[in-house]
C-alpha cells in the first residue's frame, strides 16, 4: 500500500455537479490505481449557503456512480472529523500562530472602500490588487481595535519580488508573481475561515500528497503555497484537471443540458455509464476503446494520460455509451432497475413480472435511456390511441387500410396456432403479393402499437397475444371506417 492520499473537498450549497463528479472519479482512480487512499472532505463553513441536504446528495450521488471513499463523513477516518465545521479550533490555532508571527493581520477597511479602491485601480488600467495599509499595524493595536470594531477580516501579508513556481503533473511549469496576488483574505474572524486557509490546514491534517482538481484552482495555487510555507507545512503535488466544456467549448452549463448527477440519474442513465463517460473526460487509455470497466479504468489511468485542453461534453456519445451498458444487462437485471421508470404505467393495474420483463427485453435494442421506456411501451400495458392518418402507408386512402386491416385479421385468425416466425413468412408472402408489403404490415404495426416508430409487429403479436392483437385491429378498422 502506497503513502498516496488525495481527496475531493466540495462545498455542500448545490447537488452534485457533473464537473465534482469528474474530478472526484479522477481523484478516486489515481488513488486506487496506486493503491493509495481517496477521501472525501466536506467544505461547509459557507453557513449561509451550505445545506445538509445537499451534503447528502452529494455523498449519496458519488456512492451511486460507485466512487468509494476510503474516509469521509459516512464511514469515518483517522483524521475525522471531515466537515470543516467541526475541525474551527485547527483553524483558529493556526490562524493564531500566523497573527503572532506578523504573516497575517488584521484588515479594517470596509467593503465600500474596498469597491472604491477596486474601481479606481480600473480606471486608471491598473490590475484591481488590495496592497492593504493595515499589514503594518502593530498586532496589539490591531487586536484592541478588533475588539472594538468587529467589521474586520484577516488578510495574508503577501511578500513582494517573490516567484512562485510548482510543477503541475499535467501542465509542466509554472510561475506566478506575488506582486499579482495582493494581500488575500484568509479569513473572516479568528472562528471563521475562508476558503484559502481552511483548505491548505485541512490538505496538512489529512497528510494529502497529491491536490488534484480544475484548472479554475491554478490561480490559487501559489496563495496556498505561501500559505503553506509560512505555517511550515509540506507542499503537496498539484494537477490541475481540464474543464468540463459544451458543444460550443464554452464552460459547461445548463444551457447545454443537465449539469447535475441527480439528473442524469433521473433520465435513465446507468452508473456504470456515466462512470466511463467520465472517465474519458480528459483522459483516454491510449487506443480507441471506448467502453472499459471499472476495473480497467482503475488498472490503465495514469495521470501522464490527462490531456491540458478542455474535454466536450459529448451528449450524443453519452447517448451511444449508456446505451452499450444498457444492452450488456440481463433481461431480469434491466426489469429490476427499469421499474421506477414506468411505475405509472403499472399503477393499479394487474400485470406478471415475467410480462413486463418480455416488453423491456423487446426495447432493449434500441434504448439509450431508461427514461424513454414510459413512452415507448405504453401501448403494452394500455389501448393505444391514435390518429387515423398513421394508419395510412404513403399514398392510401382510409379504404385501402381497412381493405389492408381485413386482410391481416383474415391472416391472423388462420394461422393462429402458427409459431410467430411462421405467421411472418405468411404476412410477408402476402405483403408482396399485395404489390407492396409496406401496405400490409405498417396498417398492422400501427394498429397494434399506435406508434410512428415501434418494433415489429409480430414481435409486438407474440407479447400481446393474438386475441388482444386481433381486437386491436378490429379497433383500427373502425376508426378507419369513421374517419
Amino acid at each position: 500500500m502506497s503513502n498516496i492520499r488525495v481527496r475531493i473537498a466540495p462545498s455542500p450549497t448545490g447537488p452534485l455537479h457533473i464537473g465534482t463528479a469528474r474530478t472526484a472519479l479522477f481523484n478516486y482512480l489515481f488513488a486506487r490505481h496506486l493503491g493509495g487512499k481517496f477521501i472525501i472532505r466536506i467544505e461547509d463553513t459557507d453557513l449561509l449557503r451550505s445545506d445538509p441536504k445537499f451534503e447528502k446528495n452529494i455523498l449519496e450521488g458519488l456512492e451511486w456512480l460507485g466512487i468509494e471513499a476510503d474516509e469521509s463523513p459516512i464511514v469515518g477516518g483517522p483524521d475525522a472529523p471531515y466537515r470543516q465545521t467541526e475541525r474551527i479550533e485547527s483553524y483558529a490555532h493556526y490562524l493564531k500562530k500566523l497573527l503572532a508571527e506578523g504573516k497575517v493581520f488584521y484588515c479594517f477597511h470596509t467593503e465600500a472602500e474596498l469597491e472604491e479602491e477596486k474601481r479606481e485601480l480600473l480606471e486608471t488600467k491598473h490590475s484591481p490588487i488590495h496592497l492593504c495599509e493595515y499589514r503594518t499595524m502593530d498586532i496589539k493595536e490591531a487586536e484592541t481595535l478588533a475588539e472594538i470594531n468587529s467589521n474586520y477580516v484577516i488578510r495574508f501579508k503577501t511578500p513582494a519580488g517573490r516567484i512562485i513556481a510548482f510543477n503541475d503533473l499535467i501542465r509542466g511549469e509554472l510561475s506566478f508573481q506575488s506582486d499579482l496576488l495582493g494581500d488575500f483574505s484568509v479569513a473572516k474572524k479568528i472562528d471563521v475561515p475562508l476558503y484559502h486557509f481552511a483548505v491548505v490546514v485541512d490538505d496538512e491534517a489529512m497528510d494529502i500528497t497529491h491536490v488534484i482538481r480544475g484548472e479554475d484552482h491554478i490561480a490559487n495555487t501559489p496563495k496556498h503555497i505561501l500559505l503553506i510555507e509560512a505555517l511550515g507545512f509540506c507542499i503537496p503535488q498539484y494537477a490541475h484537471l481540464p474543464l468540463v466544456l459544451g458543444t460550443d467549448r464554452s464552460k459547461l452549463s445548463k444551457r447545454h443540458g443537465a449539469t447535475s448527477i441527480d439528473e442524469y440519474r433521473e433520465q435513465g442513465y446507468l452508473p456504470e455509464a456515466l462512470f466511463n463517460f467520465l472517465a474519458l473526460l480528459g483522459w483516454n487509455p491510449g487506443d480507441n476503446r471506448e467502453i472499459l470497466s471499472k476495473e480497467e479504468l482503475i488498472r490503465e489511468f495514469s495521470i501522464e494520460k490527462i490531456q491540458k485542453a478542455g474535454a466536450v461534453f459529448d451528449f450524443v456519445k453519452l447517448d451511444w455509451m449508456n446505451g452499450e451498458y444498457i444492452r450488456k444487462k440481463t433481461s431480469d437485471e434491466l426489469t429490476r432497475i427499469a421499474l421506477p421508470f414506468i411505475e405509472t404505467l403499472l399503477s393499479g393495474k394487474q400485470f406478471s413480472l415475467d410480462y413486463i420483463t418480455k416488453v423491456i427485453a423487446l426495447e432493449q435494442p434500441r434504448l439509450k435511456k431508461l427514461s424513454e421506456l414510459l413512452e415507448k411501451i405504453d401501448y403494452f400495458f394500455e389501448e393505444p390511441q391514435y390518429d387515423v392518418s398513421l394508419l395510412l402507408w404513403k399514398k392510401m386512402t382510409a379504404e385501402n387500410a381497412v381493405a389492408a386491416l381485413d386482410v391481416a385479421k383474415k391472416l391472423l385468425e388462420q394461422n393462429k396456432e402458427k409459431p410467430i416466425t411462421a405467421m411472418k413468412e405468411i404476412f410477408l408472402q402476402k405483403g408482396k403479393e399485395m404489390g407492396d408489403k409496406g401496405s400490409l404490415l405498417w396498417p398492422l404495426r400501427v394498429a397494434l402499437s399506435g406508434k410512428k416508430a415501434s418494433p415489429d409487429p409480430f414481435e409486438i403479436m407474440e407479447i400481446l397475444g393474438i386475441e388482444k392483437a386481433a381486437r386491436r385491429i378490429e379497433y383500427a378498422k373502425k376508426i378507419a371506417v369513421l374517419s
